[in-house]
């Protein structure tokens, strides 16, 4: 197993050297870097040459970027508007392509395989004005992705509108075949369970969120640490082949979980998975 840390767990605070130097010393070997304009200014050159600068000096390399959820600093809005790839409103829609491309430029510095993004925005019920506007979104996002060696990947969310099925029937629909899937655990735990989600993608799957909850909220606790049957999940992934597995864990409190604790959550996953 290859240990991949997405940077949602510094999410609250800008990412410094020092968050690297911590993934590096717990084992990791790649990074998800979480795309908030506070937390990692992609539109920034300065804030993109740093972080290709500390990826190299500790030996990470950049796994995938987690698209933004908010606008900060597009031309139309001041910052901190939620967007939406599926929005209905043409102008809406248009600022959350916009934002997205200036994301995915970090590749043009930085190589990267994938960029992770959701359908929408909140828990949203399936709409086929939604999936429409999804769709001319990522008519474009995908070639612009593609341009610059990255592949989107779309997650499933606890909504209807990003719900394994829908993800799966929504690239048939659209033939935008390029598109692949990031399979939420945690997600999957909250609405259909693990094993029938991960079947629902298993064919499209090309990266992971692994984390815990209790089954209500979306918690972003360590592995083994809600209610998730991680021995029956485990088995299933592992049936699947070489997944990367993205520890996508968020600060529960202040300084925690520690650094022990992840490196002793990713050695139980690896004693989990005989690897």
């Amino acid at each position: 197993m290859e240990r991949i840390l997405s940077t949602y767990r510094f999410v609250n605070q800008k990412l410094a050297a020092s968050d690297l130097a911590t993934a590096k010393q717990a084992g990791f070997k790649a990074v998800e870097v979480y795309c908030r304009a506070h937390h990692f200014n992609y539109r920034n050159q300065q804030a993109v040459r740093e972080l290709g600068s500390a990826l190299g000096e500790y030996g990470l390399s950049l796994h995938a970027l987690h698209s933004p959820a908010e606008s900060e600093g597009s031309a139309r809005n001041d910052g901190g508007v939620p967007i939406s790839i599926s929005d209905t409103e043409r102008i809406r829609r248009l600022d959350a392509v916009d934002e997205i491309k200036r994301a995915l430029e970090t590749a043009e510095t930085i190589p990267c395989k994938f960029l992770v993004q959701h359908l929408g925005y909140g828990r949203q019920s399936a709409d086929q004005r939604k999936y429409d506007a999804a769709f001319t979104s990522l008519e474009h996002l995908v070639v612009f992705a593609k341009a610059r060696g990255v592949t989107i990947a779309l997650e499933n969310t606890p909504d209807e509108l990003g719900a394994p099925s829908s993800l799966q029937h929504f690239i048939a629909e659209t033939h935008l075949h390029e598109l692949k899937l990031c399979f939420d655990i945690g997600h999957a735990h909250m609405e259909d369970g693990v094993e029938s989600s991960f079947d629902a993608m298993r064919d499209r799957i090309v990266t992971t969120h692994i984390h815990d909850n209790h089954g209500e909220k979306d918690e972003h606790l360590l592995p083994y640490a809600g209610t998730i049957d991680w021995k029956a999940a485990l088995a299933g992934i592992a049936g699947a082949g070489a997944i990367p597995l993205v520890l996508e864990i968020k600060e529960q409190a202040a300084g925690t979980p520690s650094l022990d604790e992840i490196r002793a959550a990713c050695d139980k996953l690896e004693s989990a998975l005989g690897k």
